[in-house]
């Protein structure tokens, strides 16, 4: 249509409507005919993308509420339930009433306006309650994709051969086991996630006299028989030679959480629980949270955990421990540019290295502590202040960042015959677990005194600190079995003056 005047534009092209009546042209139902039918958007404003194998997700109720306990609450009120599911009326809409949170749902198509039970309130509480089932889900379906991918990993013959192979690690754990005859012989073992079953090996010939193995990871659970059963230390049954087997070792695949239905292993009848949770700076991969649910369910009261106490250290380090030397002389060619970007980018994630001991330069501080016969999931998540001061062997020099290493011990309180320390230090032997580096956004320069008036801010050569105040904390990933670690800083020169850096945030996934 084209309009040849200003008057054409303006003329209406239908009759003017009086809406002044009580009824309105779209009352008529013949609006509400969808243009496509079956349109599927009609159908699923509020479902879900289905789970690509069609799997039916499983997740631990316990585990769920550990993961969502440093973020929002969120209520799971049915005590009873091991799993989560879809409500029947996925895809509809409800109500909840409101004389009992999540207890009845209605659909909206069988509910009068005249419904005492119903409100603006409680309909208003129902979304938000549906809102919280879907939310809780959606991570729930993450933790479970997450959880497949993590025990995948461990189907790898080469992480346990690096396991293994950690004298450090490995000796420590059979010195505990084999040298506190006391403590194993005619003991009942749970072993959280024991791969190969090593240290299930050792508790049967330390004399235990019953070992519950348990490994998530189908392929290393059959493993772990195997190896088991080669030893003749499986339990029950006929053997593959066709003889009755007489050992002590029962392998359990699943998740510790998820072995409710494992009758046969008593609440509280394991008289000594064994692990070797540890993962990067000590808490990566939260297997803790599977040891510590391990203790609550199985242990006897009184009984020992192995190892019991576990520490973090940490000890600020100079720039012999970056790259920084390596391209300052490449074949007599100055490539700094290049060490110096590598520091900058180190300043945003954390390194898993080998720092060497002569490299660290101020006094080592204690981080945390934990005690694993008392301690709760929560405190895991920590926030500890600490001051580092240059070492008595070092004058004056710059701090590129921090080095974190912990120490797991069997101490005295289980182990009266051998108490053990496994110490991933770099004052000693190194291990598998390296140590976790983090790096400074730009080094502090220090001295142990200073002679005249100093100028210039706080950690440059003109004005070095004294003292570093370090405010680290680390806590539990929104992304499951990550950490993240924030450290916020502030310099103290001698005279008392400070400087205090913007935080940083570092990320383990």
């Amino acid at each position: 249509m084209i309009c040849m005047s200003k008057e054409e534009l303006q003329k209406p092209l239908h009759e003017a409507v009086n809406l002044n009546g009580s009824s309105f042209p779209w009352d008529d139902d013949k609006y509400l005919k969808p243009f496509l039918q079956d349109d599927s958007l009609l159908y699923s404003f509020y479902e879900d993308d289905e789970d690509e194998e069609g799997d039916t997700m499983i997740v631990d109720k316990k585990e769920l509420e550990s993961y969502l306990s440093p973020f929002e609450h969120i209520d799971i009120h049915d005590e009873d339930a091991s799993e989560l599911m879809v409500p029947e009326n996925e895809g509809k809409d409800v109500v909840m009433s409101s004389d009992k949170d999540m207890t009845t749902a209605k659909p909206l198509d069988s509910l009068s306006v005249n419904d005492p039970s119903v409100s603006i309130s409680s309909y208003s509480n129902g979304k938000k309650e549906m809102d919280t089932i879907r939310s809780t889900m959606i991570v729930a379906k993450e933790i479970n994709n997450i959880n497949k991918s993590y025990f995948s990993s461990y189907s790898s013959f080469g992480i346990h051969r690096d396991m293994i192979s950690d004298k450090v690690r490995t000796d420590a754990y059979r010195q505990a086991i084999l040298e506190n005859p006391s403590l194993l012989r005619n003991a009942v073992v749970m072993d959280v996630g024991c791969g190969t079953g090593i240290l299930s090996l050792f508790a049967a010939q330390a004399g235990a006299s019953r070992v519950f193995a348990v490994e998530a990871s189908e392929k290393m659970a059959v493993v772990a028989s195997q190896i088991a059963e080669d030893n003749k230390l499986l339990s029950s049954g006929i053997s593959s030679e066709g003889s009755q087997r007489n050992g002590v070792i029962e392998v359990v695949q699943g998740m510790v959480e998820e072995l409710d239905n494992a009758d046969h292993i008593k609440p509280h009848s394991v008289d000594v629980l064994m692990s070797e949770w540890m993962g990067y700076c000590l808490l990566y991969e939260s297997m803790l949270v599977s040891v510590l649910y391990a203790r609550d369910k199985w242990l006897k009261p009184g009984g020992a955990v192995l190892p019991d106490t576990a520490t973090m250290f940490l000890a600020g380090f100079g720039k012999e421990a970056t790259s920084i030397p390596f391209w300052e002389n490449v074949y007599g060619f100055n490539m700094s540019r290049i060490g110096r970007e590598v520091v900058e980018d180190a300043a945003r994630l954390p390194i898993i290295d080998v720092v060497d001991s002569c490299h660290i330069i101020t006094t080592t501080k204690v981080l945390q502590r934990f005690d694993l016969a008392t301690m709760q999931p929560k405190q895991m998540d920590f926030t500890a202040e600490i001051e580092l001061e240059l070492d008595s062997n070092v004058d004056s020099t710059r701090c590129y960042g921090v080095v974190l290493w912990f120490e797991t011990g069997f101490t005295e309180r289980f182990c009266h015959e051998k108490p053990v320390i496994l110490s991933t230090s770099p004052y000693g032997p190194s291990t598998h677990w390296s140590q976790t580096v983090l790096t400074f956004r730009e080094p502090i320069a220090m001295a142990s005194s200073c002679g005249g008036k100093e100028v210039g801010p706080v950690g440059t050569n003109e004005s070095p600190a004294a003292r570093i105040q370090s405010r680290i904390s680390i806590v539990r990933a929104p992304k499951h079995r990550s950490i993240d670690i924030s450290m916020e800083l502030t310099g103290i020169a001698s005279d008392g003056r400070k400087r205090s850096w913007p935080p940083q945030i570092f990320n383990l996934n």
